[in-house]
């Protein structure tokens, strides 16, 4: 079996590991205490060419694989998990289903310009009473001359306080079936209510959206036929869990390394406390974790370009990745002690956001249920 990184691979990695080093993790601090969108950095990733790298060259991509999206990925995430929930969202969930449902004018009204960061995407799928359930979606879509009237409340919509066009799910048809739209910022009827206050990824904006009688032309219904929506989104699930699975991944990095510094950094006792046995082993723990996770999330990532089944696969990175970044947080933390506990080291904010990868893709207990399903066939 060969591990090795292709040249291209590697040179994916060193990029964006020096883009985070230099640019992400510099800014990540005073990101999260405006709470703002990262405006400046999601330019410099639209210019260092982030939101096409999974599109081909002819809506001005680079065409490359899923493993050199995470590669990339787990680069910004180590600098900062908000900045990679915003790059994420542009570069896959917000514009994926436009790509690949959407007419050449739509490509070029919308996708070549969100490709190069000058529009912004969203995807629309929770509701009040729709999670984790997809049966449980409200929003209808009414057929009716020249398009659809769209009615409905959507929840948990990130990038949405900045976004200009959103993929929206809703019912249509005698079946209701879930149908998919794509709704401009500018259509009347369509209403970005307030940003939700969070405890982490405060830099990146989450909101609420409402449809209120809004006309969707008949050029923006993007699925191809009324009810196909689901079909749709099953098939692009298995990437969102391994590429959150590479967020973790990230985030998870970044506790381990603040914990071998200060460990290295302080002293007690008269010696360094990781000369202490005690802190040895939570830190070999830590970095084992992570290890496992990393292997779990590339295979995943291997198995989809290779084009074989991955869905056990990616649910099993994302998982393992997500509960793995979680406990390493909380170990780091218990290195830092009381530091663990301050505003201004870092591991309080890998804390809070890391929580942010335990959801999206699918929580945990849903994970297991969709693993268990696929072993038992």
């Amino acid at each position: 079996m060969n591990f090795e990184l292709s040249s291209t691979q590697l040179t994916v990695q060193q990029t964006f590991a020096r883009f985070s080093d230099s640019v992400i993790a510099p800014s990540a601090a005073a990101l999260d205490e405006a709470g703002c969108f990262p405006r400046d950095i999601f330019r410099q990733l639209s210019e260092l060419g982030f939101f096409g790298i999974r599109y081909p060259q002819s809506v001005g991509g680079s065409g490359m694989d899923l493993v050199s999206f995470c590669l990339a990925l787990e680069e910004i995430s180590r600098g900062s998990l908000a900045v990679a929930g915003c790059a994420a969202m542009q570069s896959l969930m917000g514009t994926d289903f436009l790509f690949k449902l959407g007419s050449q004018a739509l490509h070029q009204h919308l996708l070549l310009p969100a490709l190069r960061g000058e529009k912004i995407g969203a995807i629309c799928m929770t509701e009040p009473d729709a999670g984790s359930d997809l049966g449980g979606i409200r929003t209808r879509a009414t057929r009716m001359a020249g398009g659809y009237r769209l009615n409905g409340q959507k929840m948990w919509v990130t990038s949405a306080p900045v976004a200009d066009f959103f993929t929206v799910f809703a019912r249509a048809g005698d079946d209701e079936g879930l149908t998919i739209f794509l709704v401009e910022r500018d259509f009347k009827g369509l209403k970005v209510g307030r940003a939700i206050d969070k405890m982490g990824v405060r830099a990146l904006p989450t909101s609420e959206l409402s449809l209120d009688d809004c006309f969707v032309p008949d050029s923006h219904r993007l699925s191809e036929i009324e009810g196909d929506g689901e079909a749709h989104l099953r098939r692009i699930l298995s990437e969102i869990r391994i590429i959150t699975g590479a967020m973790a991944l990230g985030i998870g990095r970044a506790a381990v390394d603040e914990a071998l510094r200060y460990a290295g950094e302080r002293h007690q006792f008269g010696k360094p406390i990781n000369r202490f046995q005690a802190v040895q082993l939570r830190l070999a723990e830590m970095a084992t974790e992570m290890e496992a996770a990393r292997h779990l999330v590339y295979y995943a990532a291997w198995r989809q370009d290779a084009g074989q089944s991955v869905r056990r696969h990616a649910a099993m990175a994302k998982l393992f990745a997500t509960e793995a970044a979680t406990r390493v947080c909380d170990d780091a933390a218990r290195v830092l002690a009381s530091y663990g506990f301050a505003m201004e080291y870092p591991v309080q904010r890998y804390l809070r956001d890391v929580r942010f990868t335990l959801i999206g893709g699918g929580t945990s207990d849903i994970l297991k249920l969709i693993i268990a399903k696929e072993l038992s066939g």
